[in-house]
């Protein structure tokens, strides 16, 4: 127990000391795993800890991870990706296992090895790429669906190279190892392992519709029984024993359970328990993926790396970039273009997952021998360990360079009115209309081109550009506008135009649109005092609303809530007073001591009014 706990201990503190700061400095979390991975491992081979089990296990997230992938994904979506399944995926999987296996003949490979090693590095990494598409909120993009359909694809893939390493073996390496072949190989068990290929394929067949059958039938009404309960626990673990039984039942029939999850959540995609479901697993599967990341930095062997590290820098390389030629190439060919074939490029060179378990396999049925078996393991290692790398060149080099090149020139504006807009997207678009409804009229300046092209077919007058830049806000007449309304979605644009207006046009009145009550204090210490926040007056008329549904008339809701609004206020300018954009909130005393002190003073005042509200209404 001891062992267990000191285990558990040693890696969540490289968990939550790692991948804060990864993230920081804008390497993402994948990699900042990887590196705790790598820092720990002196720790664990001190322990005697059994890395490879560990990731085992760790792998589970993975399947945890397709699964609720499912869940966002309708058969109708899956249907439409059926080309780029077919041809980008099939492709990708079909010429990089040519080449590279062309390339180990020229190292002079045998033939068998060769293969073998083109089949195993054909493939690439689910956890990795779905982690950091889905991180970085590109999953729904084109190149990010194009990544995820060759992904699924390469699942699919894993189940022919099981079959065909086996019809590799070499004599050479069975009589120098004195073993039957397929000795030591430890795959759990397989029941169509003994049986004939067509046998075994309608056994796998069944599989997968027994999963479709379960999953329209027989789940939904599990998950109504267990919601009678009304507990929590059990119905994360009912999420879980779905989870658990379809992995269990495609490890049965030799099929990838990761894969078996995902025909799963494809299937509850239109349930009513999908969003019960995700929300219950979401925490389990990012945790079992971290470790899985972790025990891939753990596993990497730096004394043999030491060793043979111009070996393992010049392979990694050479199959990043032969799959870099070969997914460039299948890209196009299938129209991908530009930021999307960049990004499907970039995701999908390293090695994956399964070949970890691939190498074991081929290891030990005699296609490979150990010295190659570890230099194919560090080689896949590396490139894992590359891939978030690559991503953040996406991110700084080539999305950046895509958008910069998109930027089209700022609109002359050739009016100059005493209002003016900074943003007319869902605040500053209704803001517009108010206005124009009490004959007023604005200048309005917005950065999205996509959105203005939409404004200009329903007759909407609105100028391109960014409205923090100075010379756009000259063009547009703020030295001698009354007021600017500044209601820009992002935080750091809005302090930007509000530091700058305020201090270069001290008469111009400025109302702000403020993101939390943290950003109220900030402008106001900019010095903007008309500051609105965005979803206040919301709050308020739902918190109206509640009252209203728990019996109280509407005018004493409507004057509650007024009470509630004006304490609110008045509380809100005096924390003003001691707010520190300096100090964190929860740092400064003096900004606590107010609020503690605001909540004694105006809690009983503001309950008192509530119930005389109350009683005059009775």
């Amino acid at each position: 127990m001891t062992g267990f706990l000191i285990l558990a201990f040693l890696i969540l503190v490289a968990m939550v000391v790692s991948v804060p700061l990864a993230t920081r400095f804008g390497l993402g979390s994948v990699l900042g795993y990887l590196l705790a991975g790598m820092a720990i491992a002196p720790l664990l081979a001190a322990l005697t800890v059994d890395v490879v089990a560990l990731q085992v296990f760790a792998e589970f997230g993975v399947v945890m991870m397709l699964f609720i992938i499912g869940l966002e994904m309708e058969p109708r979506r899956l249907w439409d990706m059926r080309g780029k399944l077919l041809g980008l995926g099939g492709g990708q999987v079909v010429l990089t296992t040519a080449v590279i296996t062309g390339i180990a003949l020229l190292d002079a490979r045998p033939w068998q090895t060769a293969v073998a090693i083109g089949m195993i590095l054909a493939l690439s990494s689910t956890a990795i790429i779905v982690q950091s598409l889905t991180e970085k909120k590109l999953m729904r993009t084109e190149g990010g669906e194009a990544s995820f359909s060759v992904l699924l694809v390469q699942d699919v893939a894993v189940i022919p190279i099981l079959a065909l390493l086996p019809l590799l073996a070499m004599p050479d390496l069975y009589a120098s190892s004195g073993g039957p072949v397929g000795a030591g190989a430890h795959h759990g068990i397989d029941l169509t392992a003994s049986m004939p290929m067509w046998l075994a394929a309608i056994a796998r067949i069944g599989a997968v519709a027994a999963v479709v059958v379960i999953g329209i039938y027989a789940i939904r009404p599990l998950f109504r029984f267990i919601a009678a309960a009304r507990l929590r626990e059990l119905f994360t673990g009912a999420a879980l024993l779905v989870v658990i039984g379809i992995a269990l039942l495609m490890s049965l029939v030799g099929l990838s359970p990761a894969l078996g999850a995902f025909v799963a959540g494809v299937v509850l995609a239109t349930s009513e328990y999908r969003h019960e479901l995700e929300s219950d697993i979401d925490p389990i599967k990012g945790l079992l993926l971290g470790l899985f990341f972790i025990t891939v930095g753990a596993g990497i062997d730096f004394d043999l790396a030491a060793q043979i590290w111009q070996e393992v820098v010049f392979w990694a390389a050479v199959v990043i970039a032969a799959k870099f030629i070969v997914l460039a190439a299948v890209g196009w060919f299938y129209g991908l273009r530009k930021q999307a074939l960049w990004l499907f490029c970039l995701s999908l060179p390293q090695a994956g997952e399964f070949a970890f378990v691939l190498i074991a396999f081929a290891l030990a049925n005699f296609v490979i021998d150990s010295a190659l078996a570890d230099l194919m393991l560090l080689v896949v290692a590396l490139t894992m360990l590359v891939t978030p790398l690559l991503f953040i060149l996406y991110d700084k080099v080539i999305a950046h360079s895509y958008c910069k090149g998109m930027e089209r020139e700022p609109d002359a504006i050739d009016e100059e009115n005493e209002i003016i807009i900074a943003g007319r997207g869902r605040v500053g678009g209704i803001v517009d209309r108010m206005l124009q409804t009490a004959g007023y009229t604005a200048t309005v300046v917005d950065y999205d081109s996509s959105h203005l092209e939409i404004l200009q077919k329903f007759g909407v007058r609105t100028y391109y550009g960014d409205a923090t830049r100075p010379d756009l806000l000259h063009a547009a007449g703020i030295a001698r506008a009354k007021l600017l309304v500044v209601a820009l979605d992002e935080r750091e644009q809005i302090d930007k135009l509000v530091k700058y207006a305020v201090q270069t046009f001290p008469e111009l009145h400025v109302i702000a649109r403020a993101k939390d009550r943290n950003h109220v204090y900030e402008l106001w210490a900019y010095g903007c005092r008309d500051v609105i926040r965005e979803t206040y007056d919301a709050s308020i008329r739902i918190g109206r609303s509640a009252y209203e549904a728990l019996g109280v008339d509407r005018q004493n809701a409507i004057a509650m809530a007024g009470a509630f609004e004006e304490m609110d206020r008045s509380s809100m300018l005096e924390i003003a007073e001691v707010y520190d954009m300096d100090i964190p909130p929860m740092e400064n005393e003096a900004l606590v001591a107010k609020i503690r002190e605001l909540r004694a003073r105006w809690d009983p005042v503001l309950r008192e009014q509530m119930d005389e509200i109350v009683k005059r209404g009775q």
